[in-house]
């Protein structure tokens, strides 16, 4: 009795383990196969699906296709980039100008060799030589202010023994900037802290001489400009100052000087005009002989007859007067 309940058992259990047992049946049939057909130990195992297994027989267990390695297309070159150079698809770090890659995205890179050329050729044609311009200003103003000084102190020992009321000094006001006040008059003398250029039209820079050498086309320049002394004294901001003359200092140290036409600047090719002694005290002569002959104006009548309480208590007085102004002129022989 008990053998036959045992047999009915086994008889229901077993159709649910029969695709069990093609499963396994299968496995290790596809295994053998493998061990018998490759010689290759790193080769890649022929691959299955449990549906194949399931549907058919071992005899009919099918070996999927090796995927097939897609030909990588070749990434279109940018414009610029050199012929033949064929860009890594999955690069995307840092690139040279000639677009091969120097770096893995986002690690750090040295400029590529032809900008830190262009870079270190600007700094060694230009920088230095803006650098030497600015001395050669700076010494020339120094210059300007030591005789400066010896001309106020031979003035003034003049001038002492003829009206002691006449003053005449000399005021230091920084590196940059010194005042001569004799007189109604304060002449300023301002060096500027930049090198500049001009025009290829303008002034010295058509000579052959600037044409020779490209530094040469960079200048410091200092300025002398004219004030009345009592625009300074009670701070009458809308008065105005007249510019006198320009000085221009290149890389050999050799100047361009142009101004009002009261200067009566000489005829003189600036390719043999060297910042000398004697030049700088002509050029202060000459600025200080200008702002004596230029005299001050009364305003007319009309232009007086009404002022605004701005114009008093910025104590702009009602009877200022103004300077004629100067003609400017830049014509020099160059």
């Amino acid at each position: 009795m008990q053998n036959n309940q045992t047999e009915r058992y086994f008889l229901f259990c077993l159709p649910s383990l029969y695709p069990f047992a093609r499963l396994l049946f299968g496995t290790l049939h596809h295994l053998h196969r493998m061990a018998k057909s490759t010689t290759n130990p790193n080769a890649e195992p022929e691959l299955f699906t449990s549906a194949e297994v399931a549907g058919s027989g071992a005899s009919n267990l099918v070996e999927a296709p090796a995927p097939a390695n897609k030909p990588s297309k070749a990434r279109k070159s940018k414009k610029g980039a050199e012929p033949g150079v064929v860009l890594d698809e999955g690069h995307t770090g840092a690139t040279a100008t000639d677009n091969l890659p120097t770096a893995e995205a986002g690690s750090p890179t040295a400029a590529p060799a032809d900008r830190l050329d262009q870079i270190f050729e600007g700094l060694k044609q230009k920088s230095t030589a803006k650098q030497a311009i600015f001395r050669n200003t700076q010494a020339a103003f120094d210059c300007l202010r030591l005789v400066t000084q010896e001309l106020v102190v031979e003035l003034a020992r003049k001038l002492t023994s003829l009206d002691a009321s006449v003053v005449i000094e000399y005021r230091p006001i920084n590196e940059m900037e010194y005042h001569i006040k004799f007189s109604g008059d304060l002449l300023v003398f301002v060096m500027h802290s930049n090198v500049v250029t001009f025009a290829d039209d303008y002034g010295p820079m058509s000579s052959t001489y600037v044409n020779e050498d490209f530094r040469r086309r960079f200048f410091g320049h200092i300025m002398a400009y004219n004030f009345m002394a009592d625009s300074i004294k009670y701070q009458r901001l809308n008065d105005p100052g007249y510019l006198v003359g320009r000085l221009l200092v290149n890389i050999d140290n050799h100047y361009y000087l142009e101004g009002v036409q009261q200067l009566e600047l000489p005829n003189n090719d600036m390719s043999d005009n060297k910042i000398t002694t004697d030049a700088m005290r002509l050029f202060v002569e000459s600025a200080m002989i200008a702002a004596v002959n230029n005299d001050l104006i009364a305003p007319p009548l009309p232009e007086i007859q009404r002022i605004s309480v701005k114009q008093k208590l910025e104590n702009q007085q009602v009877s200022r007067g103004s300077k004629v102004g100067f003609s400017f002129s830049a014509q020099q022989a160059i």
